[in-house]
């Protein structure tokens, strides 16, 4: 039960962000947090990472759907370790929070404007961050254990 806390907490805090950009900014308005690194920019995204598949909504939510309930799916079937259920409900919690956005609105709502070494990264939101973390630690994770079952260090 947990773990649905988790992709709940990150559903709401995804959403409350979303809704203080669209309520207390402009479209393309930009306060800077950190010069030079790190701003706070209202965006929209009509399509999925770094604004590919533009307009595609009919893919996403067939995608989303999926992903949401294969991960349900993965989440009630076996037994995870810790590791591996934080991981699935930053999936989770990501994947729902963007649906919400591109059911109800058309488009998800984007805000974190970073540059890392002078590279204007695309512009994200904690959905965003929460399925590339979550992806990536399954990533990490599938490392790890791939070694172990070898008998690696």
């Amino acid at each position: 039960m947990w773990k649905y806390l988790i992709a709940i907490g990150i559903i709401f805090l995804d959403q409350v962000t979303k809704w203080l950009v669209v309520k207390y900014m402009e479209y393309g308005e930009s306060i800077t947090l950190i010069n030079d690194f790190l701003y706070l920019t209202s965006h929209r995204n009509r399509g999925a990472a770094f604004g590919i598949l533009q307009g595609q909504m009919i893919f996403f939510y067939i995608i989303t759907i999926f992903v949401i309930g294969a991960v349900i799916y993965y989440m009630q079937q076996y037994k995870h370790s810790r590791f591996v259920s934080i991981t699935l409900a930053l999936i989770l919690g990501g994947a729902i929070g963007n649906f919400i956005d591109r059911v109800l609105k058309g488009e998800v709502v984007d805000f974190v404007d970073t540059l890392i070494f002078s590279y204007d990264f695309p512009i994200f939101n904690v959905a965003d961050a929460s399925l590339v973390v979550g992806v990536i630690l399954i990533f990490i994770g599938t490392i790890f254990e791939s070694k172990q079952a070898k008998g690696e260090n």
